[in-house]
């Protein structure tokens, strides 16, 4: 009965199998094979990967299992027909939400990668408790934790922005606050909409409450509360804005278009509230005051900064410590490039990002092997905190206060940024990748 009062029903996958229980996956039927691909596909699909890589592992497997795939995939939902001789058989299946769990992405891998040695000769219910398992791998972090790190990458994030200590300190504390409540209503399925606004709003106004604590007990300068911008950058949605740009390239129109769009309505939400919030709160995204440091110490700086804002954002993303040690050290190389290409050379933001987002993929697929997780699980946490969350946001405040030409401006930097930052990742993909830059 309580089936009944959720609007997507679960599937019973261990029906498809009654008739064939104990016979190996390759002796089974079409509608039994296509079961394992179709699931195998979902499931990956749930985890925040791209199209092309969905479509890449239910190809692999079908091919195994010495049938025919074709797939049309989005955001949500995969239409897919399997065939066999002259039989065919098509499913059509759909999420209920999307995410991104980088955890369950490598065992999934794994689960594609190893099918031909391990699993072919496994029968087909035992290959759906073996999905069941990785299925049930939900978040490694509690609220808390998962508070902790949107914490410490806004407040890394802070500093690469140009913030000091006190913008750093109120970030932490907005951050902190917002992702944890962000965190607690996933856990009871909110809806996106209200997740965004709500995370955003209690961000913005823990980081006033925190600034004017100081302001009243130190007397700072008004200045500091530029930082304000910064405390909810933990909600830019950095993995569906990177794999649109991946999709897109790989001619998924309408997973990219789809994951585009997601994205987009992320940063609408957000930035419309903390818009709206600035109005209420008196808050003005001003400049930073200058933090005085010579280059050397702005590169130490950088080079930490960045690690520890990826290896938050990746802790969010569900990567385990390793994974996520990782890819701040690739991203700590790639994003310092980045602000060093920009201050140093006077490149143009968006022509340093493309570098910045090349660099961090060509590191990856060098390391990738060694390691064995992913490469988009070390790409796209390398480079989110490349993404202009504050370009973005500046946009939105100067156009609510009518200032169009210099809201115009700050969309198209952050435009710019946005198309350069998966160009990059696509580029150094076509460099080390054969299968990837084939069109087959």
């Amino acid at each position: 009965m309580e089936e009944e009062f959720h609007n997507h029903m679960r599937i019973p996958w261990h029906d498809y199998t009654r008739k064939s229980l104990g016979h190996p996956i390759t002796e089974a039927s079409l509608s039994e094979k296509a079961s394992i691909i179709g699931r195998t596909g979902i499931m990956l699909l749930s985890c925040g990967t791209g199209a092309w890589r969905v479509r890449s592992s239910m190809n692999t497997l079908a091919r195994e299992l010495g049938i025919t795939c074709t797939a049309d995939i989005g955001l949500l939902s995969i239409e897919y027909t399997c065939i066999a001789g002259g039989d065919c058989y098509t499913e059509s299946l759909c999420l209920f939400n999307t995410g991104v769990n980088t955890s369950k992405l490598y065992r999934m891998e794994l689960f594609v990668n190893k099918f031909a040695t391990n699993c072919k000769k496994m029968s087909g219910d035992e290959l759906h408790t073996l999905l069941d398992q990785i299925h049930e791998i939900h978040g490694f972090y509690s609220p808390p934790f998962l508070g902790l790190a949107a914490a410490v990458a806004c407040c890394a994030f802070t500093f690469l922005l140009g913030g000091g200590p006190i913008e750093m300190f109120c970030a932490f504390l907005g951050a902190g606050a917002g992702n944890y409540l962000r965190a607690k209503m996933n856990q009871h399925h909110l809806t996106l909409f209200l997740c965004t606004a709500a995370s955003v709003a209690l961000a913005c106004v823990v980081y006033t409450i925190s600034f004017m604590a100081l302001k009243s007990g130190f007397d700072v300068s008004i200045h500091h509360q530029a930082g304000y911008i910064c405390s909810m950058l933990f909600i830019i949605p950095g993995f569906p804005f990177i794999t649109s740009g991946i999709d897109l390239a790989k001619l998924d129109m309408r997973s990219g278009l789809e994951r585009l769009t997601y994205a987009i309505i992320i940063i609408a939400v957000a930035t419309l509230t903390a818009w709206m919030l600035a109005l209420v709160l008196h808050l003005k995204p001003m400049d930073f005051l200058p933090l005085g440091l010579n280059k050397f110490q702005y590169l130490i700086f950088r080079l930490i900064g960045s690690f520890f804002g990826v290896l938050g954002f990746s802790v969010m993303f569900n990567s385990p410590l390793r994974l996520a040690a990782t890819a701040g050290l690739i991203g700590a190389i790639a994003n310092t490039t980045r602000l060093e290409l920009v201050d140093l050379a006077s490149f143009p933001p968006a022509a340093a990002a493309f570098l910045g987002a090349l660099l961090a993929g060509l590191l990856a697929s060098m390391i990738k092997t060694s390691i064995g997780y992913p490469r988009i699980s070390l790409t796209v946490p390398s480079i989110v905190i490349m993404v202009p969350g504050l370009y973005l946001y500046r946009a939105i405040y100067n156009i609510g206060i009518t200032s169009i030409n210099t809201g115009a401006y700050w969309f198209t930097e952050a435009f710019l940024i946005i198309m350069a930052l998966p160009l990059g990742l696509i580029f150094a993909r076509i460099i080390t990748d054969k299968t990837f830059r084939q069109c087959s």
